[in-house]
C-alpha cells in the first residue's frame, strides 16, 4: 500500500472521528435521550460505513483506478477503526469522567425501551422480569462496556468492509 492512500485513510479516519465525536457531544448537550433511540444507532452506522467507503474509493482512484481486494479493505479498515477509536475515547471520557450520571440515565432509558420492545413482542411477564434484572446488573457506559462495544462494531464493520472491497476491487487485467 502506498503512504499516500495511508496518510489518506488515516487523515479520512481522523475526520470520522472527529464526526462521530461533534455528533455525540452535541447530542449530550442537546438532548441525550436521542443516544438510545434506534435511528440514531443506525445514522452512525451509515456515517462510519460511508467514510470507509470514501477510502477505499480514493485509494482506487489513487491507484488509478485500479486496486486489490486486500488494498480497499485495508484502507476502508484504517479509516474506520481510527474513527471509531477517537468515538470510543470521547464516549470513556464523557461517561467516566465528566458526567457519569448520564450514564446512569441512559441506562435507565435503556432499561426502559427494552422492556417496551419486549411488551410489542409479547414475552411473558416472568421472562421480561429476568431478562430486565439480568440487563439492570451490566453499565453500559463502564469503560470495559465501552471497549468490548468498540471490538463488536469492528468486527461488524470489517465484515461490511469485506463485502465493500469485493465490490470497490478493480484488477488490472492488461497487465497479466
Amino acid at each position: 500500500m502506498e503512504p499516500t492512500n495511508k496518510s489518506n485513510s488515516i487523515n479520512l479516519g481522523l475526520y470520522l472521528g472527529a464526526t462521530l465525536a461533534a455528533i455525540v457531544v452535541l447530542i449530550y448537550a442537546v438532548n441525550l435521550d436521542l443516544m438510545v433511540e434506534w435511528w440514531f444507532s443506525v445514522a452512525l452506522l451509515a456515517v462510519v460505513i460511508a467514510f470507509g467507503i470514501v477510502a477505499a474509493k480514493r485509494a482506487k482512484n489513487n491507484n488509478g483506478g485500479f486496486i486489490s481486494f486486500k488494498e480497499a479493505f485495508v484502507n476502508y479498515f484504517i479509516t474506520i477503526t481510527l474513527g471509531t477509536a477517537i468515538s470510543t475515547v470521547i464516549g470513556i471520557v464523557i461517561f467516566n469522567v465528566i458526567d457519569p450520571e448520564a450514564a446512569t440515565h441512559l441506562n435507565e432509558q435503556i432499561l426502559l425501551k427494552s422492556k417496551q420492545m419486549m411488551e410489542r413482542f409479547g414475552m411473558p411477564q416472568e421472562a421480561m422480569a429476568a431478562a430486565l434484572d439480568e440487563a439492570s446488573k451490566k453499565d453500559n457506559f463502564s469503560i470495559g462496556s465501552q471497549l468490548q462495544s468498540y471490538v463488536f462494531s469492528l468486527a461488524l464493520y470489517a465484515v461490511i468492509g469485506l463485502i465493500i472491497a469485493l465490490i470497490v476491487k478493480k484488477t488490472d487485467t492488461s497487465k497479466a
